[in-house]
């Protein structure tokens, strides 16, 4: 793929700043076991259920939490390995006064890549609260068992964002981009990885280039596009949000101020803009250039993400393109975006 600006990048083999894994592209693992444990535990242990009319479950104890969980990186892409079985001692409080203490545990028994969080086992069993702990069995059976998914999808969101900072290493173009940026208060990013097909550094152009490629406001269209991730819809938005998840898929610097009115510059600042709106999970709207458009020119990018029952659809639609850049950008957002965050995060994969 070429850059966005340049020509095809495959055949250049940037160096390692430490001579190591070039361009990433040699298999990389790690453990990723002891780190799971502790974030589990820290997901599980001390959670509590309510239900008007019953009462509250608080979740106690992780008394069994066995397995493994691995990150790897091969060729820029991450790839997770995991599988856990685990046991959660649950105490209830109900609000009817008559009710004998209720106890029991939780069983999950199929925490691994193979299934999807919404497909995971929550089995439930009642050691104590007669016919009390049936009507609290029921509720952990529907209700809770989706709450508890839900904690186990932040497990992997959380993972993915743990191990891209850690797997993805810098290359000799980032690290010396990081050394000479001025601190500021916003967040800085610099990559560590370099994936040859996606690398979206931008080298300086010439003044006379830079002159004949600088498009006018009098012409402009408008993009939509539409695309889907097999992933929940957290975890995307998250890819757009969290400045070393887009570190990991851009590919190069970033520097990111996460609010409203907050400024961004990615892929070595060749994009730059405004964050206008943001509804978690739900919605971000930008303020959107090329570094080449005339000073002030700004398209509107809005992305509207809606999850469904086996990906998340994410539909971009951006107005005010300078019609001499349009299929640049077009080409752009596929190559550079999508195909390279499906790349790098393992959501192009079919979800079971």
């Amino acid at each position: 793929m070429a850059k966005w600006g340049e020509g095809d990048p495959r055949w250049i083999v940037e160096d390692r700043p430490d001579a190591t894994n070039v361009n990433n592209w040699h298999w990389s693992e790690k453990n990723a076991s002891s780190w799971s444990k502790d974030k589990l535990k820290s997901l599980m242990e001390g959670l509590v259920l309510s239900k008007k009319g019953l009462g509250t479950v608080t979740l106690k104890t992780l008394s069994k939490c066995e397995g493994e969980a691995t990150a790897n990186n091969r060729k820029g892409k991450l790839i997770f390995f995991y599988e856990w079985v685990l046991t959660i001692d649950w105490v209830a409080e109900l609000e009817d006064p008559d009710a004998e203490e209720c106890k029991g545990t939780l069983e999950i028994p199929n925490l691994s890549e193979e299934n999807e969080p919404s497909d995971v086992d929550v089995n439930v069993s009642v050691s104590a609260g007669g016919s009390f702990g049936e009507q609290v069995k029921t509720y952990l059976r529907t209700e809770g068992t989706t709450i508890i998914r839900d904690k186990l999808a932040c497990y992997l969101t959380s993972l993915r964002e743990e191990y891209a900072q850690d797997l993805i290493l810098p290359t000799t173009h980032s690290a010396k981009t990081a050394s000479t940026q001025s601190k500021t208060a916003t967040t800085t990013c610099t990559p560590k990885t370099a994936d040859n097909s996606v690398n979206s550094a931008i080298s300086p152009l010439s003044s006379m280039q830079l002159k004949s490629q600088q498009p006018t406001a009098s012409d402009t269209k408008d993009l939509s596009l539409r695309q889907t991730f097999k992933c929940r819809v957290q975890e995307l938005y998250n890819v757009f949000t969290i400045p070393e998840m887009v570190t990991a898929f851009t590919r190069n610097s970033v520097t990111m101020e996460v609010a409203e009115g907050g400024k961004f510059e990615l892929f070595g600042g060749n994009v730059l803009g405004i964050f206008e709106t943001f509804e978690p999970n739900k919605l971000i709207v930008q303020k959107w250039r090329f570094k080449t458009w005339p000073d002030g020119l700004y398209s509107t990018v809005r992305l509207d993400f809606a999850e469904k029952e086996d990906c998340t659809e994410l539909t971009l639609t951006q107005a005010n393109i300078p019609v001499s850049d349009y299929e640049r950008t077009r080409e752009g957002w596929n190559t550079y975006y999508w195909e390279s965050i499906k790349r790098t995060f393992g959501f192009g994969a079919t979800l079971m």
